[in-house]
């Protein structure tokens, strides 16, 4: 496994991290001894970081992971979660934050976890489930840093989602050590430009905002949410179909553009869209470590093998390029 230092952290993430989400939903609707044969198989290929939430299943997530890391006991592993501030929370995020953290760590029957990322949306002035800049940074990061002096977290982390130009200057900020960032085939704009009028939200290359600040990248949503399997069908554990992160406003969207890049596929460049949109999303030196959402072990280990082969070669990129070039000028 492929190992990557991460950031200004110091830390060696491996380039396959496990992903603990409800959109795959082994960790939270899963059964018992899957979830621990996919982890300790995870662990055997080196795999080192585990990321939950308490939303994921309401703590299902943690629950779970908590239970399968005790019974397996792994040396050198990280663990991620995350804490979502409640709509109209003002006044009251240092204290929410404090117990969301600490109820956090005793499902995951830990002391401390490595990354804690914040999980709300971004945006300058905030409103609804949104966070404004100056919450983030005069109220969000000095609770993060009081809980990492109380030996409760090691890094500060967030999800960048919200506004780009927000985004962009919490991470420019320096305050945090960690950024979970979307990045597919179907939306790159975190490492590169879009072409004009592309129907995506543009993160306008975040990828070098985080570099010049020291933050490391977990990437997210590399198949988005399932869509770059090209098919609609989902595991009856899966969630149901997610609202598309940053590319199209709906998943069948996301789906029926997903299929016009099969001829990836059935140009050999990969044996499937998955196996595709897996390997691209670590072609970017940027990247950290990426998660994939599972629903079995056998998703687990599709993920491994396509993450082994490398990433895409350079004439594969350029292919998906020209593929995703028709899109532009259509309604997102």
């Amino acid at each position: 496994m492929e190992m990557r230092v991460f950031g200004r952290s110091g830390m060696q993430l491996s380039l396959l991290g496990f992903g603990c989400g409800a959109v795959g939903g082994l960790m939270v609707r899963g059964d018992p001894l899957d979830q621990e044969r996919a982890i300790a198989r995870a662990l055997e290929a080196g795999v080192n970081y585990f990321d939950t939430a308490v939303q994921y299943g309401n703590g299902e997530s943690e629950k779970n992971l908590g239970r399968v890391l005790q019974k397996l006991k792994p040396a050198n592993m990280a663990v991620g979660t995350k804490v979502r501030l409640p709509p109209g929370g003002v006044g009251r995020i240092g204290d929410f934050i404090q117990k969301s953290l600490e109820a956090s760590l005793a499902r995951l029957r830990l002391d401390r976890v490595d990354i804690f990322h914040l999980h709300n949306s971004i945006t300058e002035t905030g409103g609804g489930p949104a966070l404004s800049i100056r919450q983030v940074l005069d109220e969000v990061v000095p609770t993060f840093e009081r809980l990492r002096e109380q030996g409760k977290m090691r890094f500060l982390g967030l999800t960048a989602v919200g506004d780009t130009a927000a985004l962009h200057q919490v991470i420019d900020s320096g305050a945090f050590d960690s950024a979970q960032v979307a990045y597919n085939m179907l939306n790159p704009s975190a490492a590169a430009g879009l072409p004009t009028n592309y129907p995506a939200q543009d993160y306008g290359r975040l990828f070098d905002h985080a570099k010049a600040a020291g933050v490391g990248v977990v990437g997210i949503r590399v198949l988005a949410g399932g869509a770059l399997s090209g098919s609609s069908e989902r595991h009856p554990i899966a969630s149901p179909p997610p609202d598309p992160i940053g590319s199209a406003m709906n998943y069948e969207g996301d789906v029926l553009r997903a299929r016009r890049l099969l001829p990836l596929v059935e140009e050999g460049f990969a044996a499937s869209l998955t196996e595709a949109a897996t390997r691209f999303a670590i072609s970017h030196p940027a990247m950290g470590t990426i998660l994939v959402g599972i629903a079995t072990p056998q998703q687990f280990e599709e993920a491994l093998a396509s993450v082994q082969k490398g990433p895409l070669p350079s004439a594969a990129l350029d292919r998906l390029l020209a593929l995703r070039q028709t899109f532009a000028g259509e309604p997102r």
